[in-house]
């Protein structure tokens, strides 16, 4: 078993509960974006500026940006534990998952604040 400190969770229960709650907020916040734009076939641009910039859903889209980077997280994790080891790689391994686990951390922290960054206009 991989005891690692980049883990989300305190152990494998917990990243899964992690993973399919996230992927729960990522599929409601999918129907209620599919909702608007099914039952508003002429969408211009003023009505599509108002819904999101209604406090409602910037707050909802900032859960489900978070919920996205933790719901990656949680899978890279898991993917770079299971297959990036020295088993596999020899003794490189845990260099090349501790570099993985970094870049998908740097890229994840930078989709975040950027995703904020445009949701509230900073």
């Amino acid at each position: 078993m991989v005891t690692s400190v980049t883990s989300l969770g305190k152990n494998g229960l917990y990243d899964w509960v992690i993973q399919r709650a996230t992927a729960v907020v990522l599929g409601v916040y999918f129907l209620c974006m599919m909702g608007f734009l099914v039952t508003t076939p002429d969408l211009t641009y003023d009505q599509w500026s108002s819904y999101m910039s209604s406090t409602f859903m910037r707050v909802f889209t900032l859960i489900a940006l978070v919920s996205m980077a933790a719901h990656a997280w949680v899978g890279l994790w898991t993917i770079s534990t299971d297959y990036l080891t020295t088993r596999q790689l020899g003794a490189a391994g845990t260099v090349i998952r501790i570099a993985f686990q970094a870049v998908c951390a740097l890229v994840t922290v930078v989709y975040v604040v950027w995703g904020i960054l445009i949701l509230w206009g900073i």
